[in-house]
């Protein structure tokens, strides 16, 4: 397992190219991020990083990228949920207080999940009182793909998004810990150079649903984390307040 600096030095380039869509140097990082260490040994140990394949160089500039594994380190060592502002809450609050049954508050919650992300949102939900059993999708937002600039295959993505099965099969595993999938641990081919964020929503004793947050894997894992946690919450306050 790679050491405690290295790790430092992997969060600092998984936010910097988030921020900044540019493959990150050892400068960058040294400028931007109170390591206090040189850009010199910064270097050291971005190569290190490279052969345990967690960073790429993408072409022959300086500068590295973060892997689908380094995503995944980040995710599960380093990345820690962002705690919405009170303006935040309070918008979310806002904007979900309109909804006048709980159909129109999840279509709701997918607009209002894209708008935050500036991801694609997805919602499933149950069809209440159908004998089959059967499931709703509300999504929005597609049309951040195209701004994600970052060279994926647009058309088979959103082919993928197209079909009712694949986004239902999205939010199969949700539950209600946050959970991310990155990449290449997409089940659906079309969607691998993608990331999931999801969670499951509900009565405090059954999952009535889910929702989640689909992007490339160059998206702000923790605020995507933050905001889905938060809407999920007040759905199911929403569906445990209409239940007594």
């Amino acid at each position: 397992m790679t050491s405690d600096r290295r790790l430092e030095i992997l969060r600092a380039i998984v936010e910097e190219y988030v921020a900044t869509q540019e493959p990150v140097g050892s400068k960058a990082i040294a400028e931007n991020h109170s390591l206090g260490i040189s850009p010199a040994t910064i270097r050291n140990e971005m190569a290190v990083l490279e052969e345990e394949g967690l960073i790429a160089q993408p072409h022959t500039s300086a500068g590295r990228i973060p892997t689908d594994r380094g995503y995944r380190i980040f995710v599960d060592k380093l990345a820690t949920v962002k705690p919405l502002s009170s303006a935040e809450r309070r918008a979310i609050e806002t904007f979900l207080n309109g909804s006048y049954d709980l159909e129109d508050l999840l279509k709701r919650s997918a607009k209002l999940l894209s708008d935050i992300t500036k991801q694609v949102a997805v919602v499933k939900y149950p069809i209440i009182g159908d004998s089959q059993s059967r499931e709703k999708m509300a999504i929005s937002g597609t049309a951040h793909l195209a701004r994600s600039g970052d060279g994926t295959d647009l058309s088979s993505i959103l082919e993928a998004l197209e079909e009712q099965v694949v986004l239902l099969r999205l939010l199969d595993d949700a539950n209600p810990t946050v959970n991310v999938t990155i990449g290449s641990e997409q089940k659906d081919a079309h969607l691998q150079t993608t990331s999931l964020v999801t969670v499951g929503y509900g009565l405090e004793n059954s999952q009535g649903g889910a929702l989640g947050v689909l992007g490339p894997t160059r998206m702000d894992y923790a605020g995507s984390m933050s905001a889905v946690s938060a809407v999920a919450r007040y759905i199911g306050r929403f569906i445990t307040e209409s239940a007594q």
